[in-house]
């Protein structure tokens, strides 16, 4: 029985990682419309506009390569320029 717990411990972890890491991705079409909306009730100044609009440009291009990860790697730093 004590031969068993380890393996378990590790197989639990393991999903529950895999399980973790899915549900952190999004797919980069709905992180854009997110960033759209924080966009449009924020007042940045034409400094971070200037970052974020090429940030966004880069998201849509990799979301258009389906590049998803990186797609959401570009908006949130949009989002953290817009404090969101």
């Amino acid at each position: 029985m004590k031969n068993l717990i380890l393996p378990i411990i590790v197989l639990a972890a393991g999903i529950y990682a895999a399980s973790a890491a899915q549900a952190a991705n999004v797919p980069c079409e709905e992180a854009l419309k997110e960033l759209r909306a924080a966009e449009a009730s924020a007042k940045p100044s034409d400094a971070d506009k200037a970052k974020i609009s090429e940030l966004e440009a880069k998201g849509v291009e990799r979301c258009n390569a389906d590049d998803d990860k990186r797609a959401d790697e570009f908006f949130s730093q949009a989002m953290k320029i817009l404090g969101k």
